[in-house]
């Protein structure tokens, strides 16, 4: 074989080389790209629904006021939990405080059980299903984001996924967990005051 037949050789394996690792980066690194989108998609749905329920939320705490009104305690946790959403900076400040707000808001909806006249208030009870509805959309939103998450976290986890999602600067991403305080079964303490007194 002659010194031009073996050069010929070696610079097609060397451009078939650079042509593998480059057509590998490419991949890896829109793999990144598009993952990291998937989960801010993901978050965006999460948000249209937390969104709504914001919206909701005030109607029913007026129709239960109307009723219930000296229950302070349970309106202020409501108010302080909507305000910290809106005042949250990061993904993990909403989560906290979407889960604030879920311990508060089964707080309102047990006060049905102590004043008889919220089960037959047609608006608290229009309000609840909506409520109840807009609950299972975000819970069917909170999984799909979570598995964007892990998909992503998974990627960024591993060797090659590590280099390429730092090259196209994508950090993992945080889950939508529910907050401790969601978790307790919802108590509420009405301090000896007396249903519509």
């Amino acid at each position: 074989m002659s010194l031009g037949k073996v050069f010929a050789v070696f610079v097609v394996v060397v451009l078939g080389g650079i042509l593998l690792v480059g057509g590998c980066f490419y991949s890896g690194y829109n793999k990144a790209i598009a993952l990291d989108e998937d989960v801010k998609s993901g978050w965006a749905q999460v948000e249209n629904q937390l969104q709504r329920r914001w919206d909701l939320i005030p109607n029913l705490v007026e129709t239960v006021k109307g009723v219930a009104g000296q229950e302070k305690e349970v309106f202020l946790g409501i108010a302080k939990a909507r305000e910290s959403y809106f005042q949250a900076k990061s993904v993990g400040q909403k989560v906290k405080a979407a889960g604030i707000f879920e311990s508060a808001l089964s707080r309102l909806l047990v006060l049905r059980e102590t004043y008889p006249e919220l089960k037959s208030n047609q608006s608290f009870l229009k309000l609840q299903d909506s409520i109840e509805g807009t609950e299972n959309r975000l819970g069917v939103e909170r999984k799909r984001y979570n598995e964007k998450v892990k998909q992503l976290n998974t990627f960024s986890r591993k060797l090659l996924g590590r280099l390429y999602a730092s090259l196209a600067g994508v950090e993992q991403a945080e889950y939508f967990e529910v907050a401790e305080e969601a978790k307790a079964v919802p108590k509420v303490d009405f301090g000896g005051s007396t249903p519509g007194g």
